[in-house]
């Protein structure tokens, strides 16, 4: 798996800044202030509790130092990373009641976002042997899309559009309102410019052979069969890229990837995969 740049601060400390806020409240961490000696120092560790892929490492560390300057964050791994049981992941040092603060802020980052590394890992390991990438969507938790779609790209996934300004994809309900698939087409070609790709959502292969008719860049194959999913990839072959949707699972997973779509979009990854187990432990 390539590596993946991390997030730039910039692009991180408004997400670490609010939900330190949030936690934080009117008055603070009073659990601690009461007590905790104001001037005690303590040395945690980030601890694994489960194997698999670590993501959310400098969002952790950012949620540290912007509780308390004087805490040192040395990190044992980098986002990617496998990691196993009990390995420690960070050593952080400093003003205990700062380290108890930050805490809850560093693991749900790292928690969350290494749980869709993992299964991103995972998932891209059972379809190995196929040419087919897996990607997210645009279902992701509000506000935490930037996030959510880089620990996608951790577990060696794709991303989809990130906001509705990225590319055209033209769905069911905007076919409806244009009238036909024809019609919606060629609407967002007299719209689009050179770099702004379109992509159609068709459920059936009568409406895809109206979709390539009038030439796309991508077609969304929605609920489709693999035995449908096949003769898709046939007509759609040297004309424009595919990608399957609608319900897959792990179980179906490879039946789908047999097929030859070049994409597979799974919503799920980011709006309800299982959270990474992850601890702060004083050893």
């Amino acid at each position: 798996m390539s590596e993946i740049a991390p997030l730039p601060d910039v692009l991180s400390k408004p997400f670490v800044e609010k939900t330190l806020a949030e936690d934080l409240g009117r008055r603070g961490d009073i659990t601690s202030q009461a007590i905790i000696p104001a001037d005690k120092t303590a040395t945690l560790h980030i601890v694994a509790r489960e194997n698999g892929i670590i993501a959310g490492v400098d969002l952790a560390r950012l949620a540290f130092a912007m509780t308390n300057d004087d805490i040192e964050f040395i990190a044992k791994v980098k986002d990617g990373d496998a990691i196993a049981p009990n390995q420690i992941l960070a050593t952080v040092s400093g003003n205990a009641r700062a380290l108890l603060t930050a805490e809850r802020t560093a693991l749900n980052f790292m928690t969350h976002l290494s749980g869709i590394a993992t299964e991103v890992n995972r998932l891209k390991s059972m379809i190995a042997e196929y040419p087919v990438e897996i990607t997210c969507t645009r279902k992701t938790i509000p506000g935490l899309r930037i996030l959510q779609k880089y620990a996608v790209r951790v577990g060696g996934g794709r991303n989809h559009r990130m906001g509705l300004d990225d590319a055209i994809l033209i769905k069911d309900n905007h076919i409806a309102i244009a009238g036909s698939i024809t019609q919606a087409i060629r609407d967002a070609k007299k719209f689009a410019s050179h770099l702004i790709p379109i992509e159609v959502e068709v459920d059936t292969i009568e409406q895809l052979k109206i979709a390539l008719a009038e030439g796309i860049n991508l077609v969304l194959l929605d609920n489709m069969s693999p035995e449908i999913l096949k003769e898709a990839v046939k007509l759609c072959h040297g004309k424009c890229l595919t990608e399957a949707s609608g319900g897959i699972t792990p179980e179906t997973l490879k039946a789908v990837a047999a097929t030859g779509v070049n994409f597979i979009a799974m919503g799920w990854l980011t709006h309800s995969v299982k959270s990474l187990d992850i601890g702060f432990d004083f050893i």
